[in-house]
């Protein structure tokens, strides 16, 4: 079991964090901040974690990447902690995979680089301010969920017939016919899925959508 001393501690894998954390989850009384990009992390491997199972007088902020909400199960992930009192936010910005527990412990997500994905726990105050300190920033710049939900919902529905024609690299005319709508349409809504993504490019819109498991 993690102890409260000033460290980090690395794990290896959401089993082993689950393990060592979830006494410092069931311990959080006042509020919890989440950043999340993908379901890969805690919140969607462990759901009995939820909102549902906080204490009352809890409350929960939840920042998303924009281009999460793409995907349905996030979407109804992120209504779900809304409708259950928690603050909803979305950044058009990555975010970095942040949870902080009442302002002193701090989890953050790492790579996959060397198997099983890594995770920090962080418990010394400086280094827990600092990193809430970002979360604020990112929060602020946020947007409310509410403000993007019916307009993700529509080309979430969009969305994989466009990423299929850009992985099979259809020109937009062959695209738009396929998909029966009009070539200004198609066009439309490759920007508003580039934007949503936060691609630069049709090849960088492709390869972060199977980033996010997405195609």
């Amino acid at each position: 079991m993690l102890v409260d001393v000033e460290t980090v501690t690395v794990v290896r894998g959401e089993a082993e964090l689950f393990e060592r954390t979830a006494h410092l989850f069931a311990a959080t009384r006042t509020e919890l901040l989440c950043a999340a990009n993908a379901l890969r992390t805690w919140m969607g491997t462990h759901p009995r974690t939820g909102i549902a199972q906080h204490p009352p007088g809890l409350r929960v902020r939840k920042l998303f990447r924009l281009s999460t909400l793409l995907d349905a199960r996030w979407a109804d992930h992120a209504r779900h902690m809304a409708d259950h009192g928690a603050d909803v936010r979305v950044s058009a910005h990555d975010v970095n995979e942040t949870i902080v527990l009442d302002g002193r412990v701090v989890i953050l997500a790492g790579d996959e680089s060397h198997g099983a994905r890594s995770y920090s726990v962080i418990t010394q105050p400086e280094v827990v301010h600092g990193i809430t300190s970002l979360f604020e920033a990112a929060w602020r710049a946020g947007t409310e969920l509410a403000v993007h939900d019916a307009e993700m919902s529509e080309l979430r529905a969009f969305a994989p017939g466009v990423l299929d024609a850009l992985n099979e690299g259809w020109t937009d005319e062959t695209a738009a016919r396929a998909l029966g709508v009009s070539l200004r349409t198609y066009r439309r809504r490759v920007a508003e899925l580039m934007a949503a993504l936060g691609a630069s490019s049709r090849f960088q819109a492709g390869a972060r959508a199977r980033e996010l498991g997405l195609v």
